[in-house]
């Protein structure tokens, strides 16, 4: 589980990270990264998984989403605090191993970082 201090809880910060955010494409997912912008940041770098039924069934949306949570959590150790990140899990996360995934959310997050967030 990741601590509630780095989670995205609702959907408006959901849908601001990805409609604000710079994302970035890899095999396995997709990372949007948004640099938030509030005068007060509680907890941080905060994280969000969208793990759908196209990765496949329940069991393997489990597995992957543990996968996803274990490597936000040594990913999160690299953010500012002031950081949100999405990841979308693709079907080929399904047989992804946990060293591809968590390769594939670095890689992803670096270049959302490069890509910033850009105004709309």
């Amino acid at each position: 589980m990741l601590p509630r201090a780095h989670k995205l809880t609702s959907s408006a910060e959901f849908r601001r990270v990805i409609s604000k955010g710079g994302r970035a494409g890899t095999r396995t997912v997709v990372v949007h990264y948004y640099t938030r912008t509030d005068t007060v940041i509680h907890g941080g770098p905060r994280f969000g998984l969208i793990v759908s039924k196209q990765v496949g069934n329940a069991v393997t949306r489990h597995r992957v989403s543990r996968q996803l949570r274990h490597v936000c959590m040594d990913v999160a150790e690299n953010l500012d605090r002031d950081v949100d990140v999405v990841i979308r899990a693709l079907p080929a996360s399904a047989n992804a191993s946990s060293a591809e995934l968590a390769k594939d959310v670095e890689s992803g997050v670096a270049r959302g970082r490069r890509k910033g967030a850009k105004p709309r």
